[in-house]
Parts: structure tokens; sequence; C-alpha cells
């Protein structure tokens, strides 16, 4: 379901990085964000798709018909800014990690990348694609295999997990605000809501008079556990990521990750007893990395589409035909082309990825914000507004991400 494509979607090129760099950076200082923001992930995703199922309309949608049109037009140039960004860095990573397997230039790497995304989606039903694609996100388990196969100080990695630490540095937060929001993303705000109707349209789910869906008994109920378990298993593969690299990189003396040949060398220890080990693990990071963005990339594309043809008020759905969805469609494709355009003005690539979860991280902010509002409000979601512990924990998220933009601004404004 959506919560499970959008937990995949999670864990795209540019959260291996940041989780990644993380990992190179602080070694196990971070590991206790894997956990500690999971109920916090699995409560938004879920208060977005309960918002698209019960309305019957995309987040865009519901704050257009709710909302001053400020508000619609601030959350809309919001994610689209955030979007385009992530996009950019996501198809020079894909083009990054393939290059450590084929000898191709990298700009006509990158443009491959985006003419196959821009052809899977407009052509393919994204469902259809993603069954096939979702089996290269597999790779990702070389994660866990490489930290069952590397001796671990599990003492140490089971305090990290469940002990905070936090320095008041830039550094230190520039990287957890871009853990946060390559976890907590606003495209996956706008993405799960979306679907949530898409699913519903696929399931010929009717209307009442006032044009709201009448959801099945259980209905709710399935969109939360799928939910639970997409996000889950996103916080563990995040774990994994950080435990891994904390133990084989930083633990090493490396700590920077500068390129995808940097980021590759986590896995060298699974595969040490292969000829020619430091191939086999670029070969299994450029599968994985690859998989995700093509995964990742149209979500963060559609997830634009949505906004902008909800709020302009234009078919839209990755169940229409192009020729029925000619706006929706368009932008999908301008978005994947100024993302394209992104790696051609000399800005590094991986560099890029760490640079567009810090973007997510505090473009998050306003928009947790009218998540929090809708979420809470019995006018729009009247039976099915968010019950205390869900509107708890949203608010929580808000407060959360809003502390950590505002002290990664101060320690930018007033560094020690």
């Amino acid at each position: 379901g959506p919560g499970l494509i959008s937990g995949a979607a999670d864990n795209d090129p540019s959260g291996i990085a940041t989780y990644s760099q993380t990992g190179a950076q602080f070694g196990y200082g971070q590991l206790w964000t894997a956990l500690y923001q999971t109920p916090l992930l699995i409560a938004v995703q879920e208060a977005c798709g309960r918002i698209g199922a019960v309305t019957g309309k995309g987040l865009a949608g519901v704050i257009k018909q709710y909302y001053p049109r400020p508000v619609l037009l601030s959350v809309v140039v919001l994610v689209v800014i955030a979007n385009s960004i992530n996009i950019g860095a996501d198809i020079g990573a894909v083009a990054a990690s393939a290059k450590l397997v084929v000898d191709v230039p990298f700009a006509l790497l990158a443009v491959l990348t985006a003419v196959v995304v821009m052809g899977l989606e407009v052509f393919l039903t994204y469902q259809t694609y993603a069954r096939g694609l979702k089996w290269l996100t597999l790779a990702l388990l070389a994660y866990p295999a490489t930290a069952l196969l590397t001796p671990e100080p599990w003492g140490k990695i089971l305090a990290a997990t469940f002990i905070p630490h936090i320095e008041f540095s830039f550094a230190f937060l520039f990287i957890i605000v871009g853990v946060l929001g390559t976890t907590i993303s606003p495209y996956l705000f706008f993405w799960q809501a979306s679907q949530e109707v898409e699913e519903e349209l696929e399931h010929h789910i009717h209307s009442d008079s006032v044009g709201r869906p009448r959801l099945p008994q259980g209905y709710i109920r399935n969109i939360r556990i799928d939910t639970a378990i997409g996000m889950i298993a996103s916080s563990l593969a995040q774990w994994f990521i950080i435990m891994t690299t904390g133990t084989v990189l930083f633990a090493h003396g490396v700590t920077n990750i500068a390129t995808a040949a940097d980021a590759a060398k986590a896995l060298e220890p699974l595969v040490r007893s292969f000829p020619n080990s430091g191939q086999v693990a670029k070969d299994l990071f450029a599968i994985g990395v690859v998989g995700l963005g093509l995964l990742g990339i149209p979500v963060l594309a559609g997830s634009s589409s949505y906004a902008i043809s909800e709020a302009m008020g234009w078919k839209e759905g990755l169940s229409r035909k192009l020729k029925d969805a000619r706006g929706f469609y368009g932008v999908i494709i301008v978005s994947t082309l100024v993302g394209l355009g992104l790696n051609f003005i000399g800005i590094d690539p991986i560099k890029a990825l760490v640079f567009a979860a810090v973007f997510n991280g505090v473009s998050a902010v306003p928009l947790l914000l009218v998540i929090g509002r809708i979420n809470g409000s019995n006018k729009i979601l009247g039976a099915n507004r968010g019950g205390p512990l869900s509107r708890t924990f949203v608010w929580f998220t808000f407060a959360v991400m809003a502390v950590g933009a505002v002290a990664l601004g101060y320690t930018l404004v007033f560094p020690k």
C-alpha cells in the first residue's frame, strides 16, 4: 500500500548519503535518532494518509478548500522547491553510483537517469514498475549483513541507540536536521495523502452526498498498519546504515564521505573474501542507490505534481493517461528536468544530497504546522480526526523539527 511505498521511497539516495555521513562523521552518536523518530514518522504519515482517505483529496486540495490562498501558495511553493533540490541531488547520486560500475561520463548517466524516470512515470503506472524495481532495494540488506559479519561493540551500540547524545555545534545540528529532514520529508506528506486517494479510485470506493468517500469498515485501521510497517522498515534501514558506517568508516578514521566510492567502502567487510572486493562493494552500493533512486525520484516529482495540480484544479493522478492529464504529467517532466539541470551548475553530488536533506528538515516545519491543524479539525475530518495520541505526536514532531531548525540557525549565526 501507499505506506509501504512511502517507507521504501523514504530511503532515497539522499537518505543513504545522509545516514552514511552521519555514521562516518559521528560514529554511533546519532543512532538514537532512528529509534525516537519512528513514532513521529508513523504519526505524521498516518495523519497524511488518513486526511487523503477521509476527504478524498490530496493535501493541497484540502488546504485549498479550507485555508486562505496565501497559505496554499506558500505550501505548494515550499514543497516544489524542496522537491526540485532533492530530485537534482538524487539524479546526481544515481549517476555517480552508476559510474562506479560503468565507465560512462557522469553527464550522460545523469541525462539517462532523468529520461528513464520520466519515461517510466509518464508511460507506465508507478505501481507497475515499482513492483519490479523494489527488488533492487534488497541491496540495502547488505548493511545488516555487514553488521552481522563485522565485530561490533554491541553494548556501546545499544547504549547509543537508547541514550540520546547531543552536541550543540553547527556540524552536529546540521547533520541531525538532515537526518530528520530526509526521514520526515515534505514530499512524503503530499505523496501518501494523494496515493490514498488513488487507492480509493482503484478500489471503486464511492462518495456520499457531500463528496466524502464511503470508507469500508477497517479501512483506516489498514492505513495505520500499512504505514507502521513501511515506516518501521525505513527506520531499521537507517539504523543499520548509521551503525555500519560508524563501525567500518568512523572507527577507522574515515570521517567524511566525499564521493559515492567513499560511501561504498562501508560494505567492503561483507565481500572481503571475494576477488576484487572493493569493486564488488561498489557494485552492491550502486545497485541499491540506483534502485532506490528510480523508486524515489518519481515520488518526488509526483508529489510536486499532485500539489500543483490540486492547487490549479487540473486533472491529476498517476492512474490517468498522459492525454487525460497533460498538466499533471507536464509538472512531472518539468520537475525532473529542473532537477537534472541542477547537476550542471557545478554542485558536488554527495554534498547536494546532504544539503537536500537539511533543506527538507527546515521546510517541513511550516508544513507540519498545517498538517497538525488539519489532523485535529472536526470540521475537516469529523469523526476521523486524529485521536489524542495522534495529535500529540504530530504536534511533538512539529516542535522537534522547529527546535532543530532554530538551533541550527543559531549555531550558524553564533558559532562557538
